[in-house]
């Protein structure tokens, strides 16, 4: 018998072992110790299907491992409160040791403050949620402690017994790293301004919708299921499942086209398709409907469970709000374009005027071809914004490297549309120093 499915996003009857050992993991409480050998034991699963779960757990960041102290739940944070960390992100980022205080690890914290100071003028800067960075000054770890702050200890150093049994009772962690306290700083301001980058990517999780019921077919549903889900719906290409919800295939009103009533979609459907994961990239997303000339893309997760679709107009909105949103940290490509200015000819065509920076150039003291590709690509999508908002997707660039550029030198860049149509645009950039041509490129680009 043919079978139409509305599937919820948690489904009992299909949930496999793997899916239940995270929704345990996901349950326990913030601080407690996992191991394979107490997760096998207790949900009755071989050590291999445990010990796979925990990692899976890992990369959603529901427990954290570190050496010597073993794997603990955490708390998950959201990509919005990217801007507070917990101890146990900076243990990474520092590559540290955790000598006390491991069901602290969880917590976040929201200042940071350095021990270059007499201790009595150190404590009044200190306060709860603070970590402070500082050498091996005892005194000092244990002020902080009893002011609810953790601690980092900077050059390799160790620390007393009565800190770290104080830490363990006020579960406030003190980690040692073997560097030094300006390199320290350095690596976690440079964590941070890298996270504030990733902050600003928006992802497939970010736009897809949760707690909604997913339309489906299964592979023996017929064209009479496809109509009656369509009449229902409005909508004319679905995603096909197995029995535990995995996807199989995606079916479109192209794929019906003269098929019979009673022709199951396993016969007529796109077998294999792209797919995404939450974590995926709205552009990443957008790109590959583009160049795959696809309208229906499922979400799944590393199962290849379905947890939702995206079509065209999901991916859409969600490109035109990235444009619309200020930029927070920057990228190499926005320091390169950074000393670019724009500037207009007696005939108010857009041109491009800078200076090549020492950062620009390589070991041979000369600007860099990946550096001038990238002015040339910018340069060519800005002048295709005067005529047509939207997003390029690069399809091909043929490039010419004509005259070395020196540090310092001034460049004019001057793009040029051939043409643009609704989905495609050629564009031609060239790049003069001096009245002299030093670099070319054509482009060819579809339009999203």
């Amino acid at each position: 018998m043919s079978e139409v499915v509305q599937l919820e996003l948690q489904t009992g009857d299909t949930t496999t072992k793997h899916e239940q050992i995270l929704r345990h993991i996901e349950e326990l409480p913030l601080g407690t110790r996992i191991s394979v050998r107490k997760i096998a034991k207790g949900m009755d699963v071989s050590e291999g299907t445990a010990y796979r779960a925990i990692k899976e757990a890992e990369n959603q960041g529901l427990v954290s491992t570190k050496e010597r102290i073993g794997t603990v739940r955490v708390e998950k944070k959201l990509r919005q409160n990217i801007d507070k960390l917990t101890f146990a992100e900076v243990v990474n980022m520092v590559d540290g040791q955790v000598l006390g205080g491991a069901r602290g690890l969880h917590k976040t914290l929201n200042k940071f403050v350095i021990g270059a100071m007499e201790q009595d003028a150190m404590m009044r800067y200190i306060e709860a949620g603070s970590l402070l960075i500082v050498g091996n000054r005892n005194r000092a770890h244990l002020g902080a402690l009893e002011q609810g702050a953790g601690v980092l200890i900077t050059g390799g150093f160790n620390t007393s017994t009565e800190v770290k049994v104080l830490a363990d009772e006020l579960e406030l962690p003190i980690i040692s790293s073997s560097y030094d306290t300006f390199t320290v700083a350095s690596m976690i301001n440079r964590a941070i301004y890298d996270r504030l980058i990733k902050k600003k990517i928006m992802l497939v999780e970010d736009i897809l919708a949760s707690g909604v019921t997913i339309s489906a077919l299964k592979a023996n549903s017929t064209l009479k299921d496809w109509q009656r889900l369509s009449e229902d719906t409005g909508y004319s290409r679905f995603p096909v499942v197995d029995e535990w919800n995995r996807i199989i295939g995606v079916v479109t009103s192209k794929d019906m086209v003269g098929a019979h009533t009673l022709q199951t979609v396993d016969k007529l459907m796109t077998r294999n398709p792209l797919t995404v994961t939450p974590q995926t990239s709205v552009a990443s997303a957008a790109h590959m409907m583009v160049w795959e000339g696809i309208e229906l893309l499922p979400v799944v997760d590393g199962n290849r469970k379905i947890l939702g679709v995206l079509n065209r107009s999901d991916v859409l909105k969600a490109m035109q709000y990235i444009q619309k949103q200020p930029q927070n940290g920057e990228t190499f490509e926005d320091l390169i374009w950074s000393g670019l200015e724009e500037v207009r000819d007696e005939k108010g065509t857009l041109q491009f005027h800078g200076v090549i920076t020492p950062q620009m150039t390589n070991h041979l003291g000369t600007v860099s071809e990946g550096v001038l590709t990238t002015l040339m690509t910018q340069a060519a999508y800005r002048i295709v914004q005067e005529f047509k908002k939207g997003d390029l997707v690069m399809d091909n660039m043929s490039t010419y490297f004509l005259k070395p550029l020196q540090i310092d030198a001034k460049i004019e860049i001057k793009p040029t549309i051939i043409e643009v149509s609704r989905k495609f645009g050629k564009i031609d950039v060239e790049i003069y120093h001096a009245g002299s041509l030093v670099s070319k490129a054509m482009l060819t680009a579809q339009v999203i």
